[in-house]
């Protein structure tokens, strides 16, 4: 095996690569590589190794001698896999790495924005809790999470992560079905159409990937149908969400609040409609959900897993 890697960076500097190394025998590290630059490192390599690198048919055609790639993620939206499979090029990712992490995140969200926490953080350090009349402040509502429904939509690996801790909280589990997905009973808990779901639902989180079908499966008609007090949270994919139409229903008091570790463009050089300084009760984190330590990790261990099966 001659394997190239050529966004190593995507995974840390605290991870120890060496099982891979030691599969591929033979390993080139780039720490990142530009669109102008993936054909002329790929040439001569039978296994590639990419986090977000874009490979298309021009890749696969002018590289006959490739075999494999490994995509160090989850997502494959960066692999043509047609063109792979015309190629006869095997195409592996990585699933089931990050579920204590992004359902750790996933809460974290849901936790701040109920308990308005960064509100009251920001109150504080502006002096308005010194020159409170009495001795707290009351002025963001707080939702208890008891008692109250969550709506999983993508109830795979992650979203599973995410209603063992809720329930921890004592939150009620409610599932939706993804456009085209069949409805029943999955593990106890009911998964219903999104229409059903969404007037439901206290908080809703969404775990599942982009695809035609999913894409702005939440839009302006669908926020509407949302409690005025319910949260939103997005760990999964940018562009699941219609997120002008939710800065929107933010500034307008539509929804209560959303927490988004994603979002369209990534990073967001072009800007982006949430990231807007005038939404109230809003949290972006800049896709770090699965970023632990222990995380990244896993992947590395996977992927040698991956790769062994091949040898």
């Amino acid at each position: 095996m001659k394997a190239v890697f050529l966004d190593a960076d995507t995974l840390g500097n605290d991870v120890d690569l060496s099982p891979i190394e030691a599969v591929a025998g033979e390993m080139v590290k780039h720490p990142r590589t530009s669109p102008e630059q993936v054909q002329e490192r790929i040439r001569g390599f039978d296994t590639v190794l990419v986090n977000k690198v874009v490979l298309s048919r021009e890749h696969f055609e002018a590289c006959p001698e490739l075999k494999t790639v490994a995509v160090v993620a989850t997502g494959l939206n960066n692999i043509d896999k047609d063109a792979a499979k015309d190629h006869s090029v095997t195409v592996m990712n990585v699933t089931n790495y990050g579920r204590s992490t992004v359902a750790q995140h996933t809460m974290a969200l849901i936790l701040a924005l109920a308990t308005r926490l960064v509100d009251y953080d920001k109150d504080v350090r502006a002096g308005r809790w010194g020159q409170s009349s009495m001795f707290c402040l009351m002025d963001h509502p707080i939702m208890e999470l008891e008692g109250r429904t969550l709506g999983v939509v993508g109830y795979g690996d992650l979203g599973q992560g995410v209603v063992e801790r809720a329930k921890a909280f004592g939150m009620n589990i409610v599932l939706g079905a993804r456009p085209g997905q069949a409805t029943g009973e999955v593990d106890g808990y009911p998964r219903i159409p999104l229409d059903e779901l969404l007037p439901k639902v206290d908080v809703l989180s969404l775990h599942c990937l982009l695809t035609d079908d999913t894409r702005n499966m939440i839009g302006a008609r669908e926020l509407k149908m949302m409690k005025t007090e319910a949260l939103l949270i997005n760990t999964s994919r940018g562009g699941l969400v219609d997120e002008q139409a939710l800065a929107d229903a933010l500034r307008g008091g539509t929804i209560g609040g959303a927490g988004f570790d994603v979002l369209t463009e990534e990073p967001p050089r072009n800007g982006n409609a949430l990231l807007a300084d005038d939404i109230p009760n809003l949290i972006v984190t800049p896709h770090s959900a699965w970023a632990s330590r222990e995380a990244r990790q896993r992947i590395v261990d996977i992927t040698a897993r991956n790769l062994s099966s091949l040898v």
